[in-house]
């Protein structure tokens, strides 16, 4: 099934932002496919990045309860010696967490998006999930309820 670019594709099948442009070779749909694949897996590790941030700041504030608890309990020059080591240190050379995500994000994470964009934008006139579509209509039960092509009109 071919359907051009602004045309909209039958009511059972993708709508014509999901299709491949005119011209557009499977291959060039597999590939592009490939590296949105490859830049949801950098989304994924961003937000793990991100919550290793999240769950090392709580691990912190969590320590400096602590150590107000040892000096309540009698324990100041312990605690004291911990909170001059261990609190606010960098958890990797010279950085904190925000400095590691925020390194992540403009050295990879940006360029990897930017990338991704651009290809689309070139090669599939900035379609997504064109790859997907397809995947969709080769495996759903065409004419079976919830097994949909698309949202129906205002949803």
């Amino acid at each position: 099934m071919s359907v051009g670019a602004g045309a909209v594709g039958p009511a059972d099948g993708p709508d014509a932002e999901h299709l491949p442009p005119d011209g557009v070779d499977q291959a060039t749909v597999d590939a592009v496919g490939k590296l949105t694949a490859a830049l949801e897996i950098v989304e994924e590790a961003r937000g793990r990045l991100y919550g290793f941030h999240r769950l090392t700041g709580n691990a912190d504030n969590d320590l400096l309860e602590a150590l107000d608890a040892l000096e309540e309990a009698g324990h100041g020059a312990l605690a004291q010696q911990m909170r001059e080591d261990l609190l606010g240190k960098n958890v990797v050379s010279r950085r904190w967490t925000f400095q590691v995500v925020e390194d992540y994000d403009d050295t990879y994470w940006e360029p990897f998006r930017a990338w991704e964009r651009r290809v689309r934008d070139e090669l599939l006139e900035g379609r997504r999930h064109v790859y997907e579509a397809r995947l969709k209509e080769e495996r759903r039960t065409h004419g079976r309820p919830g097994h949909e092509a698309r949202p129906a009109d205002g949803e």
